[in-house]
């Protein structure tokens, strides 16, 4: 049954997959009627040129947990969630022969893939008014010291400027309402990995990060982190050790795909500053999140360069395409056993700490110099943190066409001698279990 018109409002999620600090919450009154909409894109399961799926399995699963609990978390307010595997044009018109909406609430994107499927939305329905919102931000473009057209290349020129102010908004409080409820013959049940094509997957008893997706169990994580272990006042101590789930935040996967809000994470740090210590190691965590803000504006300031093989320097070099070189890297079969065990923690859990990721990068780029694209669009299959602003602009400045000044080039033997000495990290990979893999 087609409803009446009225204000109908489709909260589109995409990388904002969250119900706390959530800017949709500023666009829907408890007069409103309102649904929530995900789609899973078909080509993000197809295979890429390079052979493998544009999403592997452990970032489908951590997204499909991150979604069943969003569902229950939106429920709490009487707010539908319906699930559709396929095209958002597609799936809005559906929605639209039962549901004539008038308005469609999203997160801001500007990589090009997503403004294309904005484009096709906004050319089916011409007269829906659109309400966006740049929600990912620690410090949103209109609240920095210059324009995105005058950001600073080199990060500590950016981060000095915004360190002056440290302009993050407040954090926007959830509201206690509930909104009349909007059934509708769509499916509200996300599906398994299995269901999509995928092989099941068990979580290896060595992951660094053997955790579930969702906003729920985001918000603990950072509790028990921040509060409850306190483990942000040796962060910068451990933050480059290799094994175990303590030596790092792991606040990125949450971070990647949103049911974690970076001005939550700022907010609560500077709360614990107040509250129980201020140090380096407090700081050095939203030095990080300013790392992660700095790729997203360079990622606006350059567009679709950021994808080029020549970078945002509009730098060439003399790539190479080696089956067999890259390969080898993928499989863990380098000439360095530290890239080799890297890379066969990410084949097997969809994780790698930034320490790995910098020296299995420079090895791919500078000293293979292999297609770097080719690097980055793995790292976009198995990461279960994949962000494409802090993946494709890493992966432009370990390869030299970026926003490192220095072109550093890293010594892998060393790197492995001052990170893993011991070959702590380097034996729990270079098991025979792990080569079988």
């Amino acid at each position: 049954m087609r409803a009446e018109k009225g204000n109908k409002k489709i909260i589109w999620f995409r990388n904002n997959l969250r119900t706390h600090d959530a800017a949709f919450w500023n666009h829907i009154q408890e007069s409103d009627e309102v649904i929530a909409v995900y789609c899973l894109e078909p080509k993000w399961l197809e295979p890429t040129p390079y052979g493998w799926k544009k999403m592997e399995v452990f970032r489908a699963q951590f997204l499909l947990e991150t979604l069943a609990d969003l569902q229950q978390n939106l429920s709490k307010n009487n707010i539908s969630f319906y699930f559709f595997q396929t095209d958002a044009v597609r799936a809005f018109e559906q929605i639209h022969e039962v549901f004539p909406f008038d308005t469609i609430i999203t997160q801001a994107e500007w990589t090009y893939e997503e403004v294309a499927v904005e484009q096709k939305l906004k050319t089916a329905f011409p007269t829906v008014a659109w309400k966006v919102d740049y929600d990912q931000f620690l410090i949103e473009p209109s609240n920095l010291p210059f324009s995105i057209e005058q950001l600073p290349d080199v990060f500590t020129s950016y981060r000095k400027k915004v360190e002056q102010k440290w302009a993050v908004n407040e954090v926007i409080i959830k509201p206690n309402v509930l909104f009349k409820k909007i059934e509708m013959p769509f499916s509200s049940t996300t599906p398994s990995v299995e269901q999509l094509g995928y092989e099941s997957i068990v979580v290896d008893e060595r992951s660094a990060f053997p955790c579930k997706g969702g906003e729920s169990e985001a918000l603990r994580h950072l509790k028990k982190y921040i509060w409850e272990h306190q483990q942000i006042t040796t962060y910068k101590e451990t933050r480059n050790e290799l094994v175990g789930i303590q030596y790092s935040t792991k606040f990125s996967p949450w971070l990647a795909n949103g049911p974690l809000s970076s001005r939550t994470i700022y907010h609560e740090v500077r709360k614990f500053e107040d509250e129980v210590l201020e140090n380096d190691s407090t700081y050095w965590v939203l030095f990080e999140l300013l790392w992660r803000d700095f790729f997203k504006c360079v990622s606006m300031k350059y567009g679709n360069q950021l994808f080029q093989l020549s970078g945002i320097l509009n730098r060439n070099y003399r790539w190479k395409t080696n089956e067999k070189a890259i390969n080898d890297w993928i499989n863990g079969k380098t000439k360095y056993d530290f890239v080799n065990a890297n890379m066969l923690e990410l084949k097997s859990t969809g994780w790698m700490s930034n320490r790995g990721r910098q020296n299995v990068a420079s090895y791919f780029a500078k000293e293979m110099e292999q297609d770097w694209r080719i690097g980055a669009s793995y790292f976009e299959a198995y990461l279960i943190d994949y962000d494409v602003h802090s993946n494709y602009g890493n992966w432009n400045y370990l390869a030299g066409v970026g926003n490192d000044p220095r072109d550093r080039k890293f010594n892998i033997d060393l790197q492995a001698k001052n990170y893993d000495n011991f070959h702590v990290f380097r034996n729990l990979w270079l098991t025979k279990k792990a080569v079988e893999l």
